[in-house]
């Protein structure tokens, strides 16, 4: 399905839940612009290749490009996004539920940001969606099987992916008579191509939610072939440029400096592994979170050659990770029960 910009605009002018479902939405981007994002850079950040400033411009300006051009191209991630939970047919119903588990994406994220750990929101998203399809009639018959093992195969892919990739790229890099000097003026490259590939991953998804409201609205989402017009890519491009130059300087410490020394080379490797992992996931069409691949490139990289994780920082992102899905996907189903009392 595709919507021109007038039309979205006439039919949230004359919906309010689907102006407020827009809004949620633009939050949702933007916190993920500030919490998610940082990721990406945070190894080119904590090696002093490139100052925080520079960075997240680079940052901001590669991930509008991600967004953009694989929606032109490969639009699968937000398809599946897009028929992961059945809402039902009635309009009012689905956009307030739909509401809700946006809400529950931003309260969770800011909560993960206040502590400076790097949550996921694409999981965020997916288990607010389908705590808020579970609240509806029809219980875990409204959340669709296929969907659901693309995302399963997602998460496993993007964790083992990222480690195992990164701990060989540090292999092969320790081969090579790189000095430290080059090292770092390579991971501009590669923070370049990991924030174009989180734009890919994460601009789709919110894309895939952005038609779902429109669709929901009218009550007459279908399965099928998105078509995602242009104005929709730049307005989830930009919003997620946006967040990202806000900041993020704690993800980025956390995940960059306190989980785990990282040399140049290592943090090189992180970004060559972390990349490669997103860009297999993208081509296959499955949801993956930048948080856990890079976090795993990190981990490979920086464990490959004796070095070790700080147990505390390890402990406390794992935590985060593991609760992300029934945390998010309670708040999802709890708010979507008290908005629909």
């Amino acid at each position: 399905m595709s919507i021109s910009c007038s039309d979205f605009l006439a039919q949230a002018r004359g919906n309010p839940t689907l102006a407020l479902v827009s809004l949620l939405l633009l939050a949702v981007l933007l916190v993920n612009g500030w919490t998610d994002a940082p990721n990406a850079i945070a190894t080119a950040v904590a090696s002093g290749a490139l100052s925080f400033r520079r960075a997240v411009l680079l940052a901001a300006g590669c991930n509008l490009a991600g967004v953009a051009a694989t929606s032109l191209c490969m639009p699968a991630v937000a398809q599946t996004v897009c028929e992961a939970a059945d809402f039902g047919g009635d309009p009012t119903i689905a956009c307030t539920a739909l509401c809700a588990a946006l809400l529950a994406v931003v309260l969770w994220a800011t909560l993960a940001w206040r502590f400076g750990i790097p949550t996921s929101e694409s999981h965020a998203l997916l288990s607010g969606l389908a705590g808020a399809a579970l609240s509806l009639p029809g219980g875990w018959k409204n959340l669709r099987p296929e969907a659901w093992g693309k995302v399963g195969l997602g998460l496993l892919l993007s964790v083992l992916l990222g480690f195992l990739l990164g701990r060989r790229a540090s292999g092969l890099l320790q081969r090579l008579p790189l000095s430290p000097r080059r090292c770092r003026s390579l991971q501009t490259a590669g923070a370049a191509a990991m924030a174009f590939l989180h734009g890919a991953q994460d601009g789709q998804k919110f894309l895939g939610v952005f038609l779902l409201g429109a669709a929901l609205s009218q009550g007459r989402w279908t399965s099928g072939a998105l078509s995602v017009p242009l104005w929709l890519m730049a307005v989830c491009a930009l919003f997620m440029a946006l967040g990202t130059l806000l900041g993020g300087r704690r993800i980025i410490d956390k995940i960059g400096r306190e989980l785990v020394v990282l040399s140049p080379a290592a943090g090189l490797s992180a970004d060559l592994g972390g990349g490669c992992a997103l860009l297999v996931c993208t081509l296959l069409g499955l949801p993956v979170s930048t948080t856990h691949t890079k976090t795993s490139a990190i981990l490979g990289a920086g464990t490959a050659h004796g070095g070790r994780a700080r147990p505390g920082t390890a402990l406390s992102i794992a935590l985060t990770w593991l609760l992300t899905f029934p945390g998010c996907g309670a708040l999802g189903f709890f708010l979507a029960r008290q908005l629909l009392a």
